[in-house]
């Protein structure tokens, strides 16, 4: 298991995924390396489930140009949120008295868009630690062979990120008895890269256009899954690292 820290480029993920309080944000905020914004826009998603897309913001000629603030609402399973909130019961009970599901999705929205950017920059070197070693190899083998515009794609701003979600929650023991937890999050953000109305594999891309015709701007509404592992044995380092990676229809 990928789960050893890495001198300063992996301690903010721990900082800021494990403190609780507001007061946990900023350590990681002050860590992170700010990498230069991708030269391009952003690429489009598969089929998403139940939502609502909307845009608002001044209209007529006053209101032109100004910028606009789609809203993403999800329809929950009311079994999957009462499963995942006896996950993060049973955390709190035998892990970590302090575990705040909240805190973690701020820290982890922040991982997705550092690492994101770096996937889209093609800065692998700079994953190593944040990533498990597994998953770094699998980078390093599909992001070459990526086009321009995938590749731009990739990349989520943090205000472009329009709706996170918990996914799938594991606590497990492997066969030495070292214990593990494992959280799938899900990203929704928005992006401009030049992709065609249809990814490959013939999945729907939902687009949002800004401006009127003479001005709009195009921009895709895609997918992203991150799954984010600590060891939670005694003595183990209070790390979290990214041991999956998922852009579908990008990145696979």
């Amino acid at each position: 298991m990928a789960l050893r820290a890495a001198p300063r480029r992996a301690r903010w993920l721990a900082s800021a995924l494990l403190a609780p309080g507001a007061a946990r944000a900023a350590p990681l905020a002050a860590r992170l390396p700010v990498p230069p914004p991708p030269p391009g826009h952003l690429p489009a998603l598969p089929a998403l489930p139940a939502a609502r897309f909307a845009s608002g913001g001044p209209q007529g000629p006053e209101g032109e140009g100004a910028r606009r603030r789609v809203v993403v609402v999800r329809i929950t399973n009311p079994l999957a949120w009462l499963r995942t909130r006896f996950y993060y019961l049973l955390i709190r009970l035998y892990f970590d008295p302090e575990f705040s599901i909240e805190e973690f999705t701020r820290g982890a929205k922040q991982a997705f868009s550092l690492v994101s950017q770096l996937l889209s920059q093609r800065k692998l070197d700079l994953l190593e630690g944040l990533v498990s070693a597994e998953v770094l190899q699998m980078l390093k083998e599909k992001i070459s062979s990526l086009s321009e515009n995938h590749r731009d794609a990739l990349a989520a701003d943090m205000d472009a990120i329009m709706y996170t979600t918990e996914g799938d929650v594991r606590i497990y023991y492997d066969d030495d008895g070292r214990k593990f937890v494992s959280i799938l999050m899900r990203f929704w953000y928005l992006n401009g890269a030049d992709l065609s109305d249809e990814v490959p594999g013939e999945t729907k891309v939902f687009q949002i256009v800004f401006g009127d015709e003479s001005t709009k701007e195009k921009r895709h509404l895609l997918i992203a899954n991150y799954e984010f592992q600590r060891e939670f044995t005694e003595g183990a380092k209070p790390d979290w690292t990214i041991t999956r990676i998922e852009h579908p229809k990008l990145l696979e």
